[in-house]
């Protein structure tokens, strides 16, 4: 039982690593001059049905930590209001 959950604590702990990895490029990628602002959006998105994908059922929790990350780098990098 306590290497289960020792598996368990193991393999979040790489798809927490993963999504930190996937946001922090993610993010860099949407501040460059590289990105358009259709790409940028499409990036959060595809990084959303990642979270989900790593952590099923905590959509909400991306609306709510990673998403504002984005939507200020998006206002700011294309001056929106």
């Amino acid at each position: 039982m306590a290497e289960d959950i020792k598996a368990e604590i193991t393999r979040e702990d790489k798809h927490i690593r993963y999504l930190r990895f996937m946001s922090d490029f993610a993010l860099r990628y949407v501040a460059t001059e590289a990105a358009s602002l259709e790409e940028a959006h499409r990036v959060v998105e595809n990084l959303k049905r990642t979270a989900v994908h790593l952590f099923p059922g905590k959509e909400d929790t991306f609306d709510m930590v990673l998403r504002p990350r984005f939507e200020r780098v998006i206002r700011e990098r294309w001056r929106l209001q």
